[in-house]
């Protein structure tokens, strides 16, 4: 079954429709995806300008000036939905991933497990251990 799109977000998506929280024309969307990253998430204009098409196209963002080129875009409700969505999705395989390894590593504290059980456990876990 193929992916509905926008179901899930890209970084680089994400990072587009957070800085149109307030106005911004392409090149300051630029600008400030990578300060929001310190440069991890870079965003090239081929793919910006096609994601603005598309976002505008599926009504997430509204076009809110043109002064020749260069045009400004604003989220809109329906973007803001979105991106809560793709938000709280995050926000849930942040708390699986807690929840695993929290409750993993709380385990082989209480239990002072051998190195052996915790590496089993998980590579990660095995690092954590304070019996190693």
């Amino acid at each position: 079954m193929p992916r509905l799109k926008f179901q899930t977000l890209t970084e680089q998506m994400f990072y587009i429709l957070l800085c149109l929280k307030e106005e911004c024309c392409g090149i300051d969307i630029m600008d400030k995806v990578s300060q929001m990253t310190d440069g991890r998430v870079k965003v090239g204009s081929g793919t910006l300008y096609n994601l603005l098409e598309q976002f505008l196209s599926a009504g997430m963002i509204a076009e809110t000036k043109a002064e020749g080129r260069r045009r400004s875009y604003v989220l809109t409700d329906k973007g803001r939905e979105v991106l809560e969505t793709e938000y709280q999705r995050l926000r849930q395989q942040t708390e699986d991933y807690k929840r695993l390894f929290l409750c993993e590593e709380k385990a082989c504290e209480e239990k002072a497990c051998e190195k052996n059980a915790c590496e089993e456990a998980s590579p990660v876990l095995g690092r954590l251990c304070p019996a190693l």
